[in-house]
């Protein structure tokens, strides 16, 4: 496999190359919709400097009731004032503590002037009525409670969610409207991880700022990146201890190429698939993927970068001009305090999906990603197999209790990541070569003229759902289809 092929796979590390693509390639209220009168709004809590995490609500004997709010507020970037778009008042929202099992049951209110949902990314539940919907339509001043039932044999690991609804994705969570879920049986009081969001934004005269068509084209990139709503913070710990980052690309466009050099980093997983720890230097997240690393604070601060990662352009016969890479820009910088918290860091999460190379296959498909020229916005497409988004239209029908073989090509000259809510993805073969080890992933990286083939376990939970493109502006734009298992 080739370098471009194992950054595409998740995570580059001493010898990764070498050791090619390891596991890391990286019953309660039905649904109720009212128009009641507007909640009080949420205050912004002032920034200390440093290091700021969200506030963390958990769930208590297998619930976690959450009532959420989506309005603007003002919130304070690199000391200027911003009206962005927030839960509950605060960018990014409050992070979600659940385990196994558990009831997730949000009281979501729009205060927005435009439709809006919700989309709890990587969570394997239900996507059918007041579940994990993406075709729900909770209009301005609506009020309508969610109700996500988890297995008992849910994956531990990273989550995130953001809003949904066609059209308005990219809009609203560029604008502020992302927020982290995490599953674990852990007892945070004595093993807290750190939450690092990581997203970024545009801003003009105090408000987040429009893009022209051609960005949309391209997928934004922010010119200001963000980590857990704070400019470049300062996270704090006593030199030689660990320090376990739960890490969210929750950027629309920008690939994060992590680099992680003298912090002696170890990765434990990506998204939901876990690995016996893997000394790293670098690890690359994609829109949409998550990671469990552990870092070792130096006795010198230490910076994590986000180095500038090309994902493509629009190629020949296209529009022309403009550039997918984003320049390098500071996530976090870890300095050492010895009076600083070092909280315990939980043991590493043991594998739980299946290998399903070992499983026979019910079917194979493959599904491609396209962009052409046409009539769609600014005389491009964005297709999936030859296709724009139409949610009335069902472009793929599984079975549930099948296990099917997808390869997901590529014909463009732009890198797309791949997204299928509810079924995890088992990576099997990257172009150029075999994936070794259960490389579990719900976004995986195709890289322009590529393809990337993938196991999926149509285990349960039927009804329909979506697979996109994870640069969201692209799946605004049409590069989605809906998926129905029965």
């Amino acid at each position: 496999m080739t370098r471009r092929q194992v950054l595409a796979l998740g995570v580059v590390g001493v010898g990764a190359v070498a050791v090619g693509g390891t596991a890391l390639v990286v019953a309660g209220r039905g649904p109720e919709t009212t128009t009641d009168a507007p909640w009080p709004a949420a205050p912004t809590p002032p920034r200390a400097p440093g290091w700021h995490e969200p506030e963390v609500v958990e769930s208590v004997a297998g619930v976690l009731d959450l009532d959420l709010e989506l309005a603007p507020a003002d919130v304070v970037i690199d000391g200027t004032t911003v009206r962005m778009l927030a839960y509950n008042g605060t960018v990014p929202g409050p992070t979600l503590h659940l385990r196994p099992g558990d009831l997730l049951r949000v009281r979501l209110r729009n205060g927005l002037d435009e439709p809006t949902n919700l989309h709890t990314h990587g969570l394997v539940v239900s996507a059918a009525v007041n579940s994990d919907n993406p075709f729900l339509r909770i209009a301005p001043g609506e009020t309508f409670d969610y109700e996500i039932a988890l297995p008992d044999d849910h994956p531990a690991g990273v989550y995130w969610y953001h809003p949904h609804h066609h059209g308005m994705v990219t809009d609203q969570l560029f604008a502020g409207l992302y927020g982290t879920i995490v599953v674990d049986d852990e007892d945070w009081a004595e093993a807290a991880p750190r939450i690092v969001v990581v997203s970024d934004t545009t801003t003009a005269s105090g408000t987040v700022a429009a893009v022209s068509q051609a960005e949309r084209m391209l997928g934004r990139t922010g010119e200001t990146l963000l980590t857990n709503g704070v400019v470049a913070p300062e996270l704090a710990a006593p030199p030689g201890e660990d320090q376990r980052l739960l890490i969210v690309n929750a950027c629309a466009s920008r690939y994060l190429d992590l680099r992680l050099d003298g912090l002696g980093a170890r990765v434990r997983g990506i998204d939901s698939g876990h690995v016996a720890e893997m000394a790293v230097d670098r690890v690359l997240l994609v829109p949409g993927n998550r990671a469990d690393v552990v870092v070792t604070a130096a006795n010198t601060p230490t910076g994590v970068t986000a180095v500038g990662y090309d994902r493509g352009g629009m190629g020949m016969g296209m529009m022309s001009g403009g550039s997918t890479v984003a320049p390098d820009a500071l996530v976090l910088t870890v300095v050492p305090d010895a009076a600083a918290s070092a909280p315990s860091v939980a043991a590493a999460t043991p594998e739980t999906h299946p290998d399903l190379r070992d499983v026979a296959l019910h079917g194979t498909r493959t599904l491609t990603m396209q962009m052409g020229m046409g009539m769609g916005a600014g005389g491009m497409r964005f297709l999936i197999d030859g296709r724009e988004f139409d949610a009335e239209r069902v472009d793929q029908q599984v079975r549930i209790g099948t296990v099917e073989e997808w390869t997901i090509e590529n014909t463009s000259p732009m890198d797309h990541p791949f997204h299928l809510h509810i079924w995890p993805m088992q990576v099997v073969r990257a172009t150029g070569g075999e994936v070794d080890g259960v490389a579990v992933r719900d976004v995986v990286d195709v890289p322009a003229g590529g393809s990337v083939t993938v196991r999926i376990a149509f285990d349960r939970f039927p009804g329909r759902t979506v697979y996109h493109c994870h640069i969201l502006d692209h799946e605004d734009l049409g590069m989605m289809g809906v998926i129905e298992a029965s």
